[in-house]
């Protein structure tokens, strides 16, 4: 029953977290657009720290936790984990790799064009799409 409740929470807080990977990243094109806009930049800086420290980080604590729990406590097993063990750690990267964008814009050195956090925030998709066919089929 344990591992039942585990699941569903470990569903909510990856909701949670991907929520925050796929939103900071457009808030970051709108930051970018904005860069002339003192009082929105001041606004999207708020914005963004409050979904990365507030949102994603715990959601991604959480997730990778419980994730790591249903994989080594309860025993899951297959050629599939050690693939998708692979593409969690790019998640987790690719939002280690958010924080010091947010930094960045914190301290109005961002770099990037509104075109490049475009690109940007496909990424998640490319790394998304495998690991649920991973975790779903367990083909091998």
């Amino acid at each position: 029953m344990f591992l039942l409740y585990l699941k569903a929470f470990h569903v909510m807080f990856m909701v949670t977290w991907f929520a925050g990977l796929f939103y900071l990243p457009r808030l970051f094109v709108y930051h970018a657009l904005a860069s002339q806009d003192a009082q929105g930049c001041e606004r999207f800086k708020v914005m963004e720290r409050k979904l990365f420290w507030g949102i994603m980080t715990p959601g991604g604590i959480l997730t990778v936790a419980s994730g790591l729990t249903m994989a080594f406590v309860f025993g899951d097993q297959g050629g599939w984990l050690n693939p998708k063990m692979a593409l969690v750690l790019l998640l987790v990267l690719y939002h280690v790799w958010c924080g010091l964008l947010l930094r960045d814009f914190a301290r109005d050195r961002n770099a990037h064009s509104p075109l490049w956090y475009r690109w940007f925030n496909e990424a998640p998709v490319l790394i998304l799409i495998p690991a649920v066919i991973l975790a779903v089929v367990k083909p091998f």
